[in-house]
């Protein structure tokens, strides 16, 4: 006699269901959620909607008028938007002295001395200060009267130089006091990165007689990547937003040689010079181009070199 064999009615009542077998993968997600959220509507559609403006001329209340390439085209012949870029490029170029800044004050930061957090905290003191701040103490820093600059100056006989009043000097004595905060943050991600460096791999070069720039070079570089690859994209970002140092210290003068595109944008499209809403927009998709290149190629660049390994 043969007996049927009856379904487990309560099998699938008692397994677990579909949210418990993927809460694996349901946790992370939803701890990423509101952060996507934010990202897309404050990030993402703002880029999408400068593009959009971009080919538009408008003022920011009446009703846009479609003018297609027109913005650009007038960006191509326009001399202040010329010196803008060029200006940005001096930026680029010399911001990324905070990398190599940053790494060495790290390096002499993280030996164990006498006074060390003595000096940690006078090196880190720049970066919790804000900007404006930094603007302030440079520009008192830079006065042709009782600036300590030009105090220092006199005390060797030199004679005083108005750095932000002088067309050919001004745009790098911003680049300065930006740099000043910046080194400060490269640091603390170097710092964050030696705590990280393999000790079993600096004793090992040691002993194969390693030493100074080569124990540098080829054992603990290569352990900073990620430090590198955050320091590299904070820099870029921040030499191309240069805009509160300049606000505060020159206000894009003197003569507007000291303009970015980020100041230009906003005298074009907020400022009272003409509230032109499609031409700064057209000027911020420039600006993120600039900087979607250069991050692209410094990703691209680590991807090749993880790859060889």
């Amino acid at each position: 006699m043969t007996t049927a064999t009856l379904p487990d009615t309560h099998a699938d009542e008692g397994g677990p269901g579909w949210i418990r077998r993927n809460r694996m993968t349901l946790a992370p997600l939803l701890f990423l959620l509101p952060g996507a959220i934010f990202f897309i509507a404050y990030v993402i559609l703002p880029i999408l909607q400068s593009f959009q403006i971009s080919f538009f001329r408008w003022d920011g209340l009446g009703e846009p008028e479609f003018v297609g390439l027109a913005n650009y085209q007038e960006l191509s012949t326009d001399r202040a938007f010329e010196v803008s870029l060029w200006n940005n490029l001096k930026w680029l170029v010399l911001y990324l002295l905070a990398i190599p800044g940053g790494l060495f004050i790290a390096l002499f930061l993280n030996q164990t001395v006498a006074g060390i957090r003595i000096y940690k905290s006078l090196f880190f003191f720049p970066f919790v200060i804000s900007q404006v701040v930094v603007g302030l103490v440079f520009t008192w820093f830079y006065d042709p009267t009782f600036g300590l600059l030009n105090t220092l100056l006199e005390g060797i006989g030199i004679s005083p130089i108005n750095v932000l009043g002088d067309p050919t000097l001004a745009t790098y004595g911003v680049i300065i006091a930006g740099l000043w905060p910046q080194i400060a943050y490269c640091m603390i991600l170097y710092l964050t990165g030696l705590n990280a460096v393999d000790p079993e791999q600096i004793e090992a070069a040691r002993l194969d007689g390693a030493k100074g720039l080569r124990m540098l070079w080829h054992v603990i570089l290569p352990q900073l990547r990620p430090a590198t690859f955050i320091a590299f994209v904070v820099t870029i970002i921040g030499a191309l937003r240069s805009f509160d140092l300049i606000s505060i210290m020159t206000n894009g003068g003197p003569f507007g040689s000291t303009r970015v595109l980020s100041f230009y944008m906003f005298e074009k499209a907020l400022s009272e010079y003409g509230f032109r809403m499609g031409y700064g927009a057209a000027i911020a998709v420039v600006l993120f181009l600039i900087m979607l290149v250069f991050i692209a190629y410094f990703l691209w660049s680590m991807w090749r070199q993880e790859r060889g390994h």
